[in-house]
């Protein structure tokens, strides 16, 4: 978990950071992705291609609401100044698309309009944004710019593009509306940056404070509009829509349908998008409720129900610590389990006495004793393709006739590039699920004579580490009080750089041990009783 290599290997905005249970791993938009599959360079099993099928499309909403219903908005008629409208989002998502609509819509209906797009060199991924300004008649408009302090309304389809100077700059206080998606879409630092957060509380209030504290309107229109109508390419439109039946968009809705009809991409998906925005702006609630959210939140419990789902996160360190026993099991066997079990009780057991009311340590000690124990070897990734659950999610995206193709680089199979010294990954049909579901069973084996895959370096390293940290984890027990409490967590928190496979693995590995020995270099010597003596 949390490696990154594929990212480092594509420069790809297509990657995106998937929060898991057992720590931060990766997922492709399969809506976004360029299909150039540089990706697969990435050293790590996990990567397999479809070949012959299709992506499958999400349900959406089943029930249909009475769009006919909704109420029109008073759409603005009296134009003595251009309105300005700043469309901002990233390239490849539609933002060009809006101001095409826009400008087709004020076109249709006489009035003075225009349009300018700036894309920059990175158009798919980087920053777009769209200078939308209508005027009563052509000669009304004489800079196509939108000036500093001059936006009446900001589109922000992603936040992150809303943030940058240039878009601050066109809000005025006593101006300006903003509508703004939520959406956290990393940017492409996060494909040199694995463990990148997104700040999104802070973009907020930069442009809260921008607007006055007034005039905001936020909401996860990615997660909704995907939710509705099974594709992420829906959200612009869906934002457009929730903006206009706000009554910041000075086209008619007859228009805007036209200007979608002569686009003529996509345009039932498009429309209803469009009106499924209109609603959300109506209400919100009946929008949520229809897609499985509640008070504009993505509750943990609407998609993931079942503490079996990696997806679900540990509310408590007892409910951590169970999953982990559960999953050590079928990783191994019930007697390795209880192994990293009688860790973590002795650890919780020395905090309590060492460090009354305090977790950290325990938290830190089941987390990521689990990980060293929990390494994905051969067996391992065997197991994992052959759950059910791997051909599950391969039926649930995509459709067709497929066949896969698994990109692996087996230590035992795999050749070494002359040049880097590297294992060279290569392609494995269909077939190699049969060898996978037989190798599972021999998972059993493991560390044993028979386990002909621990004979490599990578293999003895892991095995070694299992010991070395249990050895860590004792010494801190015994020495542990309230003044070493914060240097005791970090110890037992190194494994997290440890990370990734093969050689991207043996480069963290060297890093975090230097780091390691650092730390334990600082840690006292003898035992909580000598020290208090």
């Amino acid at each position: 978990e949390g490696c990154g290599d594929c990212g480092v290997q594509s420069n790809c905005v297509s990657i995106l950071p998937l929060e898991t249970e057992f720590g931060r791993k990766r997922a492709i938009d399969q809506s976004s992705c360029n299909k150039d599959y540089s990706c697969v360079k990435g050293f790590c099993p996990s990567f397999v291609t479809v070949h012959g099928g299709g992506l499958r499309k999400r349900q959406g909403a089943t029930a249909e609401p009475d769009f006919d219903a909704l109420p029109m908005p008073t759409v603005r008629s009296d134009l003595a100044q251009p309105w300005n409208l700043l469309i901002t989002g990233v390239g490849g998502t539609g933002v060009v698309t809006i101001g095409a609509l826009l400008g087709m819509a004020a076109h249709l209906e006489g009035k003075g309009v225009s349009v300018l797009d700036q894309t920059g060199l990175a158009q798919k991924g980087g920053a777009v944004t769209c200078h939308v300004r209508i005027a009563a008649k052509p000669a009304d408009i004489f800079a196509v710019r939108i000036a500093a302090g001059e936006a009446d309304v900001v589109l922000g389809c992603d936040v992150v593009v809303v943030n940058d100077y240039w878009a601050l700059s066109k809000i005025r206080s006593d101006r300006t509306h903003a509508v703004i998606n939520s959406y956290e879409s990393m940017p492409g630092t996060f494909t040199r940056q694995p463990d990148m957060q997104f700040p999104l509380q802070k973009m907020l209030e930069s442009i809260g404070l921008a607007l006055g504290h007034k005039n905001l309107e936020v909401l996860d229109a990615t997660d909704i509009a995907t939710r509705l109508m099974g594709d992420s390419i829906a959200t612009n439109l869906f934002m457009l829509g929730y903006a206009w039946q706000r009554g910041l968009v000075p086209v008619s809705f007859d228009a805007l349908m036209r200007a979608i009809e002569l686009n003529g991409a996509a345009v039932a998906m498009n429309k209803r998008a469009f009106q499924w925005g209109r609603l959300a702006a109506h209400d919100l609630g009946q929008v949520q409720a229809a897609v499985g959210l509640g008070d504009n939140t993505l509750e943990q419990s609407a998609d993931h129900t079942d503490p079996a789902d990696p997806m679900w996160l540990s509310r408590s360190v007892d409910e951590l610590v169970a999953r982990r026993v559960a999953f050590l099991t079928d990783y191994q066997d019930a007697a390795y389990a209880q192994r990293y079990r009688s860790l973590v009780d002795r650890v919780a057991e020395a905090e309590r006495s060492a460090t009354p009311g305090r977790k950290g340590l325990t938290e830190a000690a089941a987390t990521y004793a689990y990980k060293v124990m929990a390494y994905k070897d051969e067996f391992e990734v065997a197991r994992l393709y052959t759950t059910g659950d791997f051909e599950r999610r391969i039926r649930d995206t995509f459709a067709g006739q497929e066949q896969l193709r698994f990109h692996l680089a087996p230590p035992l199979l795999a050749r070494r590039d002359p040049v880097t010294g590297h294992l060279r990954k290569r392609e494995f049909g269909p077939w190699i699920l049969t060898a996978f579901r037989w190798l599972a069973k021999f998972r059993r084996y493991r560390g044993t004579w028979l386990d002909v895959f621990g004979r490599t370096a990578e293999r003895r390293m892991e095995r070694q580490l299992i010991e070395d940290y249990r050895a860590s984890v004792e010494k801190l027990i015994a020495g542990l009080n309230q003044d070493n409490h914060e240097l005791a967590v970090e110890i037992a928190s190194i494994p997290e750089q440890i990370r990734g496979f093969g050689h991207v693995k043996e480069a963290h590995y060297q890093v975090a041990r230097a780091r390691w020995d650092e730390l334990q270099a600082q840690w006292p010597t003898g035992s909580r009783a000598q020290q208090a003596a």
